[in-house]
């Protein structure tokens, strides 16, 4: 990319797809660190700061399916987010690496913690960055991620914003409507007083997303239950539905690498009022029929991610909380220097 010159782009053939992975050049003898970006954007999110880390560090940012250089290949979302962490290792493991530094943002949050539960040994140190909760997005309740109706109803692929898969699908790169890739970048990836150094970059990232039942946002099926829909089993949404995704034994995992949680202190998408989550929209009148607030409450996000990095601690893990003032969904984007002086302290770099 001519914005990125010390960027090196490669194919990674692996069993099931190829992967595309985003290389700082001259590193490739340094320490591995494995970044794996969020919904609706690519690894072009983390090129701003991967090469500000120091010489002996070698960042590797990777394409998840569907997203970015990466194959299109269809997504199981039965799985959980299982899919992309074995699409992870599986280049991990092409690459010739070792154990390895996971810095996970947004739904690559909740990868690297699939990633974590699945080969605890091969795992130097966990990031999150505004993560998904460990219980998924929507449908939940509480701090133990209690679903709110059996079939997980306000979750998954039907819970997208039609309007806003339709200008993804029309590769819409300059209308400022709510409902725009760019809009939404202003809106909700970031917090007001951003810079907006490298937007459009960040807008064809999120414009590389593949559309279909199959990838973003994936399917749904009709519920009696509030808001009357619930998960499919195919595609990005339904990865993330709570009747597919748990992600709270990491404090059982052994041995317990550190985890650094770092997150925008005005994030609007993963939050305990959440502005994607139905329940919170339907709490704010956006969504019809609410039935209220005792029977469908907002999902509690940040708090189900703290309670369970308390129980990992408590079982003798440990962690550390960074809250980026000023900063929403992307702190590596709209502050970089804090991101990546919490990065070092967390790294030892």
């Amino acid at each position: 990319m001519a914005e990125f010159p010390n960027v090196a782009v490669n194919m990674i053939t692996t069993p099931d797809l190829a992967v595309c992975v985003r290389e700082v050049v001259n590193r490739m003898d340094g320490r591995p660190v494995i970044f794996v970006h969020g919904n609706v954007s690519s690894s072009v999110f983390f090129l701003p700061v991967m090469a500000q880390l120091p010489p002996h560090v070698r960042p590797i940012a990777i394409d998840l399916r569907g997203f970015g250089g990466t194959d299109a290949a269809p997504v199981d979302a039965t799985r959980g987010l299982a899919v992309f962490a074995d699409d992870v290792w599986a280049t991990v493991d092409a690459l010739g690496l070792g154990a390895v530094d996971l810095v996970g943002w947004s739904m690559g949050g909740g990868v690297v913690l699939q990633m974590l539960l699945d080969r605890p040994a091969a795992v130097t140190s966990v990031t999150l960055v505004n993560p998904v909760s460990p219980f998924g997005f929507g449908g939940t309740t509480g701090l133990d991620g209690a679903l709110v109706a059996p079939d997980g109803a306000g979750s998954g692929g039907g819970t997208a914003n039609a309007d806003f898969v339709a200008a993804l699908r029309d590769d819409d790169d300059s209308s400022e409507g709510p409902t725009s890739p760019l809009g939404t970048l202003r809106s909700f990836y970031v917090a007001p007083g951003w810079d907006r150094e490298n937007e459009g970059v960040f807008v064809r990232s999120m414009l590389s997303t593949s559309i279909g039942d199959d990838n973003y946002p994936g399917d749904s099926v009709g519920s009696d239950s509030w808001p009357g829909v619930a998960p499919g089993t195919r595609g990005v949404l339904n990865t993330m539905a709570p009747i597919y995704l748990d992600l709270s034994g990491i404090v059982d995992v052994t041995p317990k690498p550190p985890i650094l949680w770092i997150r925008g202190e005005l994030d609007q998408i993963v939050s305990d009022a959440s502005l994607f989550d139905l329940a919170q929209l339907g709490l704010l009148g956006a969504v019809p029929g609410y039935p209220g607030v005792d029977k469908v409450p907002p999902q509690p996000m940040v708090g189900q991610t703290r309670s369970v990095l308390d129980a990992y601690a408590n079982s003798g893990g440990e962690y550390t909380e960074v809250v980026v003032p000023g900063a929403g969904h992307t702190p590596h984007i709209e502050k970089p220097d804090i991101f990546l002086a919490a990065l070092r302290i967390h790294l030892k770099v």
